[in-house]
Order: structure tokens, then sequence, then C-alpha cells
């Protein structure tokens, strides 16, 4: 906003001034955000298939998977890569830390739920897709009882904003007992839990790094990446958006799943039982 009133307003005066007026740091007018390089894009995909196979390592072990596949990389900037993708190493740890100082963290509610029908406990989390040039994150959220992918969103940042769009479309399906998620700052974040309190569903959220309590939407990104990601390059955001779109229809309408009762798919295991519980 300052920027644009500096570019555009005031043209008698000058931009030194306007700068000084609003308390605007001048340099900060020149600066051009930059993505990945090309090579570090190359490296971030690979991170991603590693850390697929591989959820414990941390940026140590991740530094020398690397080194192994032919990339250079140390473990100051494995471990900042690691930021860019939003992954961590997977390991149960004694202290809990917080996402943000004034966001609050949820207790984990679904150890003792039976989940045997649709509705009683959706689970939503953050993933990274890489571009032809650059990447985006996507956000799913998932009924647990038939796998079934709710709603989606990508964006190119990690605001919360994409989550909560995700969320408000999931609701206009159906309305889950609880929900979890894990405890990164989208979902703990203001925007996102009153949304749910608005609805009085139940918040739950994954102890820190306790993959396994998510352990359904965490099988469905690896189904996503080495089915759909893996075997495209995508041209662009939008081109990405399409092709997702495309496979998620797919895999929610035609694609069997040997957990669920006589193959169903998500679709017809969601549906089958709603109707069901509503006769």
């Amino acid at each position: 906003m300052k920027r644009e009133l500096v570019e555009k307003d005031n043209q008698e005066l000058s931009v030194r001034r306007q700068c000084e007026i609003l308390a605007f740091n001048r340099s900060s007018l020149y600066y051009k955000r930059t993505g990945p390089s090309e090579e570090d894009q190359k490296i971030l995909e690979e991170m991603d298939r590693i850390y697929l196979d591989f959820p414990y390592y941390g940026s140590r072990r991740m530094s020398r998977a690397l080194k192994r596949r032919g990339y250079d990389v140390g473990r100051q900037k494995a471990r900042h890569l690691m930021r860019i993708l939003g992954i961590e190493a997977i390991y149960p740890r004694k202290r809990l830390s917080l996402p943000d100082q004034e966001h609050q963290v949820y207790p984990y509610l679904l150890r003792d739920v039976v989940i045997d029908r649709p509705d009683i406990a959706w689970a939503a989390d953050i993933s990274y897709i890489r571009l032809k040039h650059g990447f985006v994150y996507l956000a799913a959220g998932m009924d647990l009882y038939s796998r079934y992918i709710v709603s989606w969103e990508i964006s190119t940042s990690l605001e919360p904003d994409f989550c909560c769009q995700a969320l408000r479309e999931a609701l206009e399906k159906g309305s889950p007992e609880y929900f979890n998620t894990d405890q990164g700052a989208q979902f703990t974040s203001k925007d996102f839990t009153s949304i749910l309190k608005e609805e009085k569903i139940q918040i739950s959220m994954d102890g820190k790094g306790r993959v396994i309590d998510n352990i359904f939407i965490e099988r469905f990104w690896r189904t996503l990446k080495y089915e759909e990601v893996y075997t495209k390059c995508y041209e662009s955001v939008v081109d990405c958006k399409r092709s997702l779109r495309e496979y998620i229809e797919r895999y929610n309408r035609e694609r069997l799943h040997q957990s669920l009762k006589e193959y169903d798919t998500p679709l017809e295991a969601y549906r089958q039982m709603r109707m069901a519980a509503a006769c």
C-alpha cells in the first residue's frame, strides 16, 4: 500500500520526501522478489522425493542423502530448503513448541475415536508442488473414513487464506464432528480456527512431529506425488491447478481402495455410508 502511494500519488513531492513522510524504506521500492534458482528448484524436487520415503530425515541426513544423489548441499542449505518446503523430521519430542506465540495449539482428540462412517473426522494438510519454474502449495481436506478429498486449494505462499478457502468449500458439502490438522501456523491461525468454532466442530491437532496422527492424508500425498506430480511438468499455476483438479476427480471417483469395503472408490464410500446413516 505504501509503495503504491509513493509511486502513484503526490507526484509533486520527490520519492525521497514521500518515503520520509510515510516512514518507508526507499530501498524497498526497488526490491524485486525472486524465487529459487533453477538448481535450487531441482534440489527442492529431489528433497521432496526423499522426504516422502524418509520423513524422519533431519537436515543432517537430508544433506547426506542429497550428496549421494549428486547435489552438493551442506547442512545449513538443507535446513533452509526444508523450511521452504515446510517440512521437518518426524519423531516424537518431549516438548512441544508453538508455531506462533499468538496462536493456540489444541490437543490430539482422535486417539480413542471410532471412525466407522463419514463425517466423524476430517483432516487437512499442506504439501509442496513443484512447477517447471517455481512451486506452489496445495492444501487438501480429507474425510478419514472414506479417504474422500472434500476440498483443496493451491497458493503461491503459505499465508492462511488458501487453507481457509479450502475449509469453507469443504463445509459446503458437510460438517464433521472433529477436524484434525498439524500445528502449522496456517491451521493454528485465528482465521482458520474461528471457522471451525463457528460450526461447533471439535479441533484436534497432531503432536508436533507425529506424522502417524495424520497418516491417511500423508499417504494421499505419496499417492498424489508418484501418480501425478512426478509424472508431469506443470508450465504454470493455471496448468498445475487444472491437472490437479483432473487427478483429484479421478482419485475420488475412480481409484479403487483396498482398505475400503469391496474396493470402493472414496466417493462411493462417502456417499453410500452417508445415505445409510440418513435412513
